[in-house]
C-alpha cells in the first residue's frame, strides 16, 4: 500500500469562475453507458494494472474486507462478529429474504445464494453492524434503494442499483447521525433523486470502486445551509468512476471530502461543486471533459447561523485534466474560505497513484459490481 503525499498547503491559482450554476437547466437525456454491462475477462487487462486498486488481498477469505476501508470509514467493520446469514429468496420481505436479515438488530454477514432483481416497494432500512455481501452473485436492487439511519459499521459490497422511483428515492441513503460506513464496489444509476446521499450529520464514510451511470444528481453530501450540523461531515471518495453523470461529483454543503484517484468524464454541468463551508481535497483524479469544459464549481450560500453566505474550498493535488478541461480553481482569497484540512491530519496512509491512461483503463473496467466468487470463510 503506498503511503499519502507528505503533508503540505498549496495555494492554486484562480480561474474566472461563476458561484453559482444555473437554476434552469433542460432535461437530461439518459444515453446508454459506454461501459461494457459485464467486466471484462482478466485476460483484457494486463497484469501489471492490479496493484493500482488498493485492498486487492480482501477476497482471499470472507471477512478479510471488514477494517479494511481506506480513508474516513477505515474504522467500518460490518457484521465481522455476527454470523452468516443467507438470502435465498428475491422477494422484498419475509423468511431468507435482505430486508429480513437488514432489520436484525444483531451483528450479520449477509451473503446471497440467489442471483436476479429484488423489486423494493419501500425503503429498505439497514441496522447497525451489517455487511451486505453481494460478491459471488449478481444482485440489483430497483424501485426504492438502502437507507442507513441512524446506525453504524455498515459494509454494502458489490452489488447493482437501478431504477428508483418515487420522490426523494435515492439509491443509498445515509442519514441521519450514521457513521463508519463503507459502500464499495458498488454500481448506480438511473435514480429519481441521488444515487448516494449523505447527510443530517453522518460521518466517517468511504466510497470505494464504485461505477456511477445513467444519471443526474449524482452524489450530494450536507443537507442544505440550515443543516449546520452537517459540519461533523467526513467523506472519502476514491478510486470511482463517474460515467457522463451530469453533476455532484459530489456537490458539498459544510463537511470534509477526500477525493482521490476517481475518474469523472463528460459531465453535464460539473464535475465537483464546493457550496457553503465546504473542504475538498481533490488529488490525482481524472476528470475528462465532454461538451462542458469546467470541473470545478462554487456555489454561494449562507449558513444557518451566519450573518453572511459563503462558498466553499477546493484544493487540487496532481490531477489531470484532459479534454479541453477547465480546473475552474479559485484560490481561497477569493472564494473567503481561509480553512481548509488535509487528509494526513486524519489517516496516516492511503493508495494514492499518479493519474495515468493506465489507471484510467483500471477505472473503466474494476469499478463496480464485479464478478468475483464468494471468497470462502476462513474458521479459526
Amino acid at each position: 500500500m503506498g503511503n499519502a503525499h507528505p503533508r503540505r498547503r498549496r495555494t492554486n491559482n484562480s480561474a474566472n469562475a461563476p458561484n453559482a450554476y444555473p437554476v434552469a437547466v433542460p432535461p437530461y437525456n439518459y444515453g446508454p453507458s459506454a461501459r461494457p454491462a459485464v467486466p471484462v475477462p482478466p485476460t483484457s487487462n494486463p497484469p501489471q494494472m492490479a496493484p493500482s486498486l488498493p485492498y486487492g488481498h480482501v477476497d482471499s477469505s470472507l471477512r478479510a474486507l471488514a477494517g479494511q476501508a481506506e480513508g474516513f470509514g477505515r474504522s467500518a467493520i460490518g457484521g465481522l462478529h455476527g454470523p452468516l446469514y443467507h438470502v435465498t429468496s428475491l422477494a422484498d420481505d419475509g423468511p431468507g429474504s435482505l430486508r429480513d436479515g437488514c432489520r436484525r438488530k444483531e451483528p450479520l454477514w449477509i451473503v446471497f445464494e440467489v442471483s436476479g432483481t429484488i423489486q423494493l416497494s419501500s425503503y429498505l432500512n439497514v441496522s447497525s453492524y451489517k455487511t451486505i455481501d453481494g460478491r459471488g452473485q449478481r444482485v440489483k436492487l430497483t424501485g426504492k434503494g438502502l437507507r442507513l439511519k441512524e446506525c453504524e459499521h455498515v459494509i454494502v459490497c458489490n452489488l447493482e442499483f437501478e431504477g428508483g422511483r418515487g420522490d426523494d428515492v435515492d439509491g443509498i441513503q445515509i442519514k441521519p447521525k450514521s457513521k463508519h460506513i463503507w459502500i464499495d464496489r458498488c454500481s448506480l444509476r438511473d435514480y429519481d433523486d441521488g444515487l448516494i446521499d449523505i447527510t443530517r450529520e453522518s460521518t466517517d464514510i468511504t466510497i470505494s470502486r464504485c461505477h456511477f451511470s445513467q444519471h443526474d444528481k449524482t452524489m450530494l453530501i450536507g443537507a442544505d445551509p440550515s443543516h449546520v450540523g452537517d459540519r461533523c461531515i467526513r467523506v472519502t471518495i476514491h478510486h470511482c468512476f463517474f460515467d457522463g453523470t451530469r453533476q455532484r461529483h459530489p456537490r458539498v454543503r459544510y463537511g470534509k471530502v477526500h477525493l482521490y484517484n476517481n475518474y469523472t468524464r463528460n459531465w453535464g454541468i460539473y464535475a465537483v461543486c464546493a457550496s457553503v463551508e465546504s473542504q475538498i481535497y481533490s488529488q490525482c483524479n481524472i476528470y475528462e471533459a465532454g461538451e462542458k469544459k469546467v470541473a470545478f464549481k462554487y456555489l454561494t450560500e449562507k449558513a444557518a447561523d451566519k450573518d453572511e453566505a459563503s462558498t466553499g474550498c477546493i484544493i487540487s493535488e496532481g490531477d489531470l485534466f484532459i479534454n479541453g478541461t477547465q480546473s475552474g480553481l479559485m484560490t481561497q482569497r477569493t472564494t473567503g474560505q481561509s480553512i481548509m484540512f488535509h487528509p494526513s491530519e486524519h489517516y496516516p496512509t492511503w493508495t494514492v497513484e499518479a493519474p495515468t491512461d493506465s489507471s484510467k483503463h483500471v477505472l473503466l473496467h474494476c469499478t463496480g459490481w464485479q464478478c468475483v466468487p464468494l471468497p470462502a470463510e476462513v474458521t479459526p
